[in-house]
């Protein structure tokens, strides 16, 4: 029963695994689906369906955008980061190790953040579970995890606390540790874009040059570890790498190179994306702000003018001037 409990989780590849090499057609066959990580994306999914299926029922409208972005680019990138090549290859090379870090953590968790699921949760929900909800979006945990300054920090920190430490290594080593990165990836990219890209009610709402000026410092470090891995010297979880005694593909030290390049200009395109994304909201919000300033003065503009007919001056009725 163990051994049948433990088949339910991935074996991910090891050194002494006869392993089939990364060429040609592997890159579009080479699929594996554990259970346990179909099983959670499938109910992740069918919550969010459910919700959308909720409002169209009851006659309201749910963009279909952020269904996509949600459902096919969120939830997919994760399921493509973990069932395709990359996530069968992700212990063997550390270029398909590197891609699958940025999906999970840089991109995916972008298109999740667009599908707008607390939203969608706070109008689906019966009015019980939306008031726990809500509570738990305002409480001192949400507060504490969704500060950005810390999720800044965060999102910084990890990359550099993962590859210049023996981190790395024990996820390569381990399936539970190896797993557990991959949900770590997610949660901490989430938690980073969550209150900066702004579609949800968050507890801390930060103006949009504070956001914008997070996103800027974040750029420089991951470029600057990229750079570090590809002109390093010395391969990170070198032992392991070099276990496998490869006669296929890249050699481990071009292995670590493309995995720093990849880092670099991945990270630097997908915050830049994300800046002009915040600049992009913070000129409609503004619009929307001088639009909503305008028809305040016009209203404000046509009452003077009722009240200068109805004989008003400066603000005092004048009831000789009333035609009643």
């Amino acid at each position: 029963m163990f051994a049948r409990a433990l088949a339910v989780f991935p074996l991910h590849a090891k050194p002494d695994d006869d392993i089939i090499p990364l060429e040609g057609s592997r890159y579009f066959t080479a699929w594996e689906f554990p259970v346990y990580a179909v099983v959670i994306l499938v109910i992740v999914a069918a919550l969010y369906l459910w919700g959308v299926w909720t409002l169209h029922r009851r006659g309201d409208r749910w963009p279909v955008m952020r269904t996509v972005s949600f459902v096919g680019f969120g939830l997919g990138g994760i399921a493509l980061a973990s069932f395709s090549f990359l996530g069968v290859y992700d212990t063997v090379l550390f270029w398909t190790h590197m891609i699958q870090h940025m999906l999970l953590n840089m991109i995916a968790p972008v298109f999740l953040v667009f599908g707008a699921p607390a939203t969608l949760a706070l109008r689906a929900l019966p009015k019980r579970p939306r008031a726990v909800l809500l509570a738990v979006l305002h409480s001192t945990v949400a507060k504490v995890l969704l500060f950005p300054p810390l999720t800044t920090g965060l999102m910084v920190a990890s990359p550099f606390a993962l590859y210049m430490t023996g981190w790395y290594d024990l996820t390569l080593r381990n399936d539970f540790w190896h797993d557990s990165l991959h949900f770590y990836l997610v949660t901490v990219g989430s938690l980073f874009f969550f209150p900066l890209l702004g579609v949800d009610p968050v507890p801390i709402k930060m103006p949009y040059p504070i956001r914008i000026l997070l996103f800027f410092l974040t750029m420089p470090f991951h470029a600057f570890l990229g750079v570090t891995i590809m002109g390093s010297t010395r391969l990170i979880a070198e032992e392991w790498y070099l276990s496998f005694d490869r006669a296929w593909g890249l050699s481990p030290m071009e292995d670590q190179s493309w995995a720093g390049g990849l880092m670099w200009a991945t990270g630097d395109i997908t915050m830049l994306a994300a800046m002009i994304t915040i600049f992009v909201q913070w000129i409609k919000d503004s619009n929307r702000e001088a639009r909503r300033v305008d028809r305040a003065l016009d209203r404000e503009e046509a009452q003077r003018a009722r009240q200068a007919g109805l004989g008003y001056d400066d603000g005092k009725y004048n009831a000789k001037d009333d035609p009643r």
